[in-house]
């Protein structure tokens, strides 16, 4: 009985690899390069070369997994909408394939518009995809990750918070290691079937001005919000060398969350995980 684990160094990846580890599993780290994969952690998995461009590596590196954690990674050099729905059918024939029992997917919130909201039109073309596949799957829809604070470190630092979004409108904020703490929990808990999905929201929501506050106190300056249009977006993101599919995906994503949204998934007692956006930029942001 194998776990697999995508994306084994990434935000939310590094820390599902870790908790599995912990509880006494050898999970399967799927990743592009093996080799570029710590000595220390390796040594204590298994590895296998895993090109989710390519259909037929992505049956080989699941082959043998009873479950599997899936993130599907944000293709920089093309449209990422259309890489997510090949993902889609790539991930969806591994699975029926190799006859994984339980898939973990780390969707986000937005994802049950199915359109309309940028690159995570892609998520929900996988979820669409693994609801038809047969496995027992559990869809995490994630809110907004602190470590996307990180893009923007250096304006933070300077004193200025930049966004797009409704400054004043709350959002579920989560740090990606609570993100890992709940896929790890339902890749380990072997008793649940069928379809779920669950949200997965931080200790609290926060709109952007509240999360400014929160960076001032922990930096020990002001940090103002500095709200800006979807189109100083698109010409920022131009600039960096971006694509337009690229920068659309973005700025969709944006406004796909800023307008006319409802989450499915409301605050709950399940959907609410512990660290703290003070604790979190006090530990990465100082």
């Amino acid at each position: 009985m194998t776990t697999g684990v995508m994306a084994p160094k990434g935000n939310v990846g590094a820390h599902v690899l870790r908790l599995l580890i912990q509880a006494g599993e050898r999970p399967r780290a799927l990743l592009r390069d093996p080799g570029t994969l710590d000595s220390e952690v390796s040594e204590l998995v298994e590895t296998a070369t895993c090109d989710v461009g390519d259909p037929q590596s992505v049956i080989d590196a699941t082959a043998g997994l009873s479950a599997l954690y899936w993130v599907s990674p944000t293709a920089m050099d093309r449209d990422p909408v259309a890489a997510h729905r090949e993902v889609a059918e790539h991930l969806s024939a591994a699975v029926q394939r190799n006859g994984i029992e339980r898939v973990v997917f780390q969707s986000s919130g937005g994802a049950e518009k199915r359109q309309g909201v940028g690159e995570i039109d892609g998520l929900a073309a996988i979820e669409v995809a693994l609801d038809a596949c047969g496995a027992s799957v559990t869809h995490l829809r994630c809110g907004y990750f602190f470590t996307n604070l990180l893009m923007d470190a250096e304006g933070i630092r300077s004193g200025a918070l930049s966004t797009a979004m409704d400054p004043d409108r709350p959002l579920p904020w989560v740090a990606p290691a609570d993100v890992a703490a709940v896929a790890a929990s339902r890749l380990l808990g072997g008793s649940w079937t069928g379809r779920h999905v669950q949200g997965v929201h931080g200790p609290e929501d926060l709109s952007f001005r509240d999360v400014a506050s929160v960076l001032a106190e922990v930096l020990g300056h002001d940090v103002t919000v500095n709200q800006v249009s979807d189109d100083d977006v698109r010409t920022q993101l131009a600039s960096l060398g971006m694509g337009q599919d690229s920068v659309e995906a973005i700025v969709g994503m944006t406004a796909g969350i800023r307008d006319d949204y409802t989450p499915e998934q409301p605050r709950s007692y399940v959907t609410t995980t512990p660290t703290t956006l003070r604790s979190w930029a006090s530990a990465h942001l100082t």
